[in-house]
């Protein structure tokens, strides 16, 4: 089996466990999906969620959040970690936005890198998610269990999004991405992943060899 053929598969059998490759990150709009993707960095998802109904209920439009007062964004979002500078890169994107993009969030790479705080891994969840452009969003889970699986060899994201990339198929590679953070999730955690009950065990190169190894 080739790795392209490997990967076709494993979208094959994700897209079947998991129907819905929703992004856990709540949001109601691009903006909105955008902050909450900034302050996802080295934070839980689940954490983001509890601090954004105030961030968004308080602060409703790109308007609002560049004429914040950044001491009160940190204070609304210090349980998510480096509140001090993620406060900061969320007032200064949003004057970004309203001077270089007519207060509209960017719909590619290069606008969306632009901004502070902005890197290729929130770029492209943004160009998947909103605009329904092809994007590999190349975080933690992704990353591993893309090379679990023998598909790539590298634990950095550019090249890890490059090469999965050449893999994917264009129109399903955002909703693998998905997929991917929900599978790593429930049954391939870090440090221990559950290869007895794993649906990709069979086209797995590190499943193989635990399977091999207890023979």
């Amino acid at each position: 089996m080739t790795k392209k053929e490997k990967a076709l598969r494993a979208v094959e059998i994700l897209e079947e466990r998991y129907p819905d490759s929703l992004c856990s990150l709540e949001y109601s709009d691009p903006l909105q999906l955008l902050i909450a993707t900034r302050l996802s960095a080295q934070c839980t998802d689940a954490r983001v969620n509890l601090v954004t109904p105030e961030l968004f209920g308080k602060y409703r439009s790109v308007e609002d959040f560049a004429r914040a007062d950044v001491s009160d964004i940190e204070r609304i979002i210090h349980s998510c970690g480096f509140f001090r500078t993620k406060a900061k890169d969320i007032v200064e994107m949003s004057r970004m936005m309203i001077e270089k993009f007519g207060s509209r969030v960017p719909d590619n790479l290069d606008d969306l890198t632009s901004l502070p705080g902005v890197g290729r891994k929130t770029a492209n969840l943004i160009m998947g998610d909103i605009y329904g452009k092809p994007a590999v969003v190349a975080d933690t889970h992704f990353i591993r269990i893309n090379n679990l699986l023998g598909l790539i060899s590298t634990e950095d994201p550019f090249r890890a999004e490059q090469e999965m990339r050449k893999l994917l198929p264009p129109e399903k590679s955002n909703d693998y991405c998905h997929r991917c953070v929900l599978f790593g999730r429930e049954i391939c955690v870090a440090r221990r992943p559950e290869c007895g009950r794993c649906p990709l065990k069979n086209i797995c190169s590190h499943a193989v060899k635990n399977i091999q190894k207890s023979e």
